[in-house]
């Protein structure tokens, strides 16, 4: 009677454990099957080291699944092929949207699908521009602050090359947190990859000795014209000036060799102070890039329209094109016109003023001397 008695209670516990697990098991299912009660956007960001039961407590607070010790249980016991691996969250930030399921959102952390920050680089910056952009960006880790140009160029594998037009304009995404010198890094290959590129599908018999003067060149072109029809066709002009042994005569390079002291304004005084970057005074190019040129400003360098054009000023009525000319004489007519159409315009409206890392887009180099317009490309009739 004992042992009947005994068995007849183990069996009851058996069933009891029998149905409660099938109750628990069922609880489980129905907790991976349950949206969380979230409404709107969450953003949320997963420490690196955070244990699966840190995270899963953070998504029920965020009411993103309904209770986190089951949600575990679940992950660890019950989940049907494929599984999720829980052991590979990646920290990072998040925007998860609601109604989704406990495992859609698992899945999100799992892959590592962060909010992305962005950072644009502007055709036409100075590499200084991109430094303050880089540092005044607060989804980048600032390790480079207080280095120099030196030091940033060693760290990237490049010690004693000039920064300026060796990083590619672009919009970059990367995660929050991202190091300077990750951006750096970046924008540098990327730069190296397109300049290779474009010098390889170069037009033939061009004046330019390696793929670092094109660069050069590009740079300038990308400062002299914001119109992306006009690029090949300055371009063109500097071509012809090259084989012509003729000085390129160019703003924006005066501009980037009179460096901080520029107050916006080039005078007569200025074209004739010599310096490295004077292309009034000294013949060919300059020695190293005036800015970050863009990848369409390198392939129209080194693509340049066929022309006999020697010059060119701009139009002055508000497109931002010019008017080339292939003699001195038509050129000073268009100078004169150019001169006549704005006359009447307060001149601090045709001051040229450097751009910012704010600014859309660079200044085009036309500038007042001494009182008195000389637009960008002007040549002068002193021009060899």
């Amino acid at each position: 009677m004992t042992r009947r008695i005994v068995g007849l209670a183990l069996l009851a516990l058996i069933i009891a454990g029998v149905v409660g697990g099938i109750v628990y098991w069922r609880s489980l299912l129905s907790t991976a099957g349950t949206i969380g009660p979230s409404m709107t956007v969450q953003e949320l960001t997963i420490e690196p080291g955070a244990t699966l039961r840190q995270v899963l407590k953070l998504l029920q607070e965020r009411q993103l699944i309904v209770d986190a010790r089951r949600m575990e249980h679940f992950l660890r016991c019950c989940q049907r092929q494929p599984k999720l691996d829980p052991s590979q969250i990646k920290a990072g930030r998040y925007r998860i949207a609601p109604g989704q399921l406990p495992m859609v959102v698992l899945k999100q952390l799992v892959e590592g699908r962060v909010v992305l920050e962005k950072l644009t680089i502007i055709e036409g910056w100075r590499f200084s521009q991109m430094r303050q952009a880089i540092e005044r960006h607060s989804g980048i880790a600032a390790t480079l602050r207080w280095e120099d140009n030196e030091t940033i160029m060693a760290l990237l594998g490049a010690p004693g090359l000039h920064p300026e037009g060796r990083f590619a304009p672009d919009t970059y995404s990367f995660a929050p947190g991202t190091t300077d010198l990750t951006i750096y890094r970046l924008a540098f290959q990327a730069q190296k990859r397109i300049l290779a590129d474009a010098w390889e599908n170069r037009q033939p018999d061009l004046p330019l000795a390696s793929a670092d003067e094109a660069l050069i060149l590009a740079s300038i072109v990308e400062r002299e014209t914001n119109l992306a029809s006009e690029r090949a066709r300055v371009a063109g002009v500097f071509i012809n000036r090259l084989r012509m042994g003729m000085r390129l005569q160019t703003d924006p390079t005066v501009i980037y060799g009179i460096g901080e002291q520029f107050d916006g304004n080039i005078r007569r005084s200025d074209l004739t102070r010599d310096t490295p970057y004077n292309t009034y005074t000294r013949a060919g190019l300059p020695p190293t890039p005036i800015s970050l040129p863009g990848q369409d400003a390198l392939i129209a360098t080194l693509n340049p329209e066929v022309s006999e054009a020697l010059f060119f000023v701009a139009i002055g009525d508000g497109s931002g094109g010019h008017y080339f000319s292939s003699t001195l004489a038509e050129h000073n007519r268009a100078v004169q016109r150019y001169l006549n159409r704005l006359r009447g315009t307060p001149p601090s409206s045709l001051a040229s003023d450097e751009s910012s890392p704010d600014d859309a887009t660079p200044d085009d180099g036309d500038a007042l001397l001494d009182g008195e317009l000389v637009p960008a490309g002007n040549a002068g009739p002193d021009d060899p």
